[in-house]
């Protein structure tokens, strides 16, 4: 793991890992080379019971992605719970900006061991002080109740642009993770709000096709942590377009505050899911965001609440 590790962090693109590596429409490494990269990120190294220590990619935004410490964090919790049973719900608090320069250090405290539930608790470490705090709950499967809200009728992925082909001329410009390789597929349902914000304000609501951009294995809990990082990717976005600005394009500055999610049903995160957000409000500097994964049969798969630092200049 150790040497995987450190090689994603060397290469982020996967060029390392073919002769070839395919990039999108605006010149960004993507595809299966680019997907090992990340699974290789969240395949932690133990260092002493309960201690595991992660790496960030060499070509990082200038802290580290919410996503990723989110998904490694929860990699960490689920290493220490037996396999059969699954996460069903995590609440984070991002506290400080994560260093990519730096390994992050991951502490597990094994809170409870009940007959039904397992509950964990992360602080995630870097420079003696904590960047990250992490709790998670594990089920057993049960049977019980089952209903959901439907998934709302939208084109599906194969008859949207890519992320890259939307981006266009615009791809040094846009902020956020636009700039960097990409191991999830996005195709944007709604117009991106990088384009929307040239019509001011609208609906405040984002909704996005995604999937993993190649092949990953049957490990149940690796599919939770990459739904858990792309969960980070777009969630705000609901919030920006109520307001007709975007990061790098306009003077507006943000970072996730806490985030929560829960998973209803299993899924396979190299399969399209639809991720539908709206953001209910908007004050003091703060957006809240919420946010539905629906999986292509149109089950709910997962639940999503965020609220993110938005600080706009004069």
């Amino acid at each position: 793991m150790t040497q995987a590790a450190r090689a994603a962090a060397a290469d982020p693109a996967g060029t390392g890992s073919q002769s070839s590596v395919p990039v999108d429409a605006s010149g960004m490494p993507h595809g299966q080379p680019v997907l090992d990269r990340l699974v290789a990120l969240l395949d932690l190294e133990p260092i002493e019971e309960n201690i595991f220590r992660g790496v960030s990619p060499a070509e990082s935004p200038v802290r580290v992605f919410g996503g990723q410490v989110a998904g490694q964090a929860l990699v960490a919790a689920g290493r220490t719970v037996p396999s059969e049973r699954r996460v069903h719900s995590l609440h984070a608090y991002f506290l400080r900006p994560g260093d990519p320069s730096v390994p992050i250090v991951y502490q597990v405290d094994r809170t409870r061991d009940g007959r039904s539930f397992t509950t964990r608790r992360v602080v995630a470490v870097q420079h003696g002080k904590t960047i990250f705090s992490l709790s998670a709950s594990f089920q057993v499967e049960e049977r019980g109740m089952d209903h959901a809200e439907p998934m709302p009728e939208v084109p599906a992925p194969e008859e949207l642009p890519t992320y890259g082909e939307r981006l266009g001329d615009l791809a040094g410009e846009v902020g956020g993770m636009a700039n960097l390789p990409r191991p999830i597929d996005m195709r944007h349902v709604t117009e991106p709000p990088w384009l929307s914000r040239e019509d001011g304000p609208r609906d405040a609501r984002s909704r996005v096709w995604m999937r993993a951009d190649g092949d990953l294995p049957d490990d149940d809990l690796l599919h939770v942590c990459l739904l858990a990082y792309a969960s980070d990717l777009t969630l705000l976005d609901s919030v920006l377009a109520r307001h007709g600005v975007y990061w790098g394009v306009d003077q507006v500055h943000g970072a996730s505050l806490d985030h929560a999610m829960w998973f209803h049903r299993r899924f396979r995160a190299d399969e399209w899911f639809l991720y539908d957000c709206s953001s209910p409000s908007a004050s003091g500097a703060r957006g809240l965001a919420t946010g539905n994964f629906f999986s292509r049969d149109g089950s709910l798969i997962a639940t999503v609440v965020q609220e993110g630092l938005l600080r706009v200049e004069d």
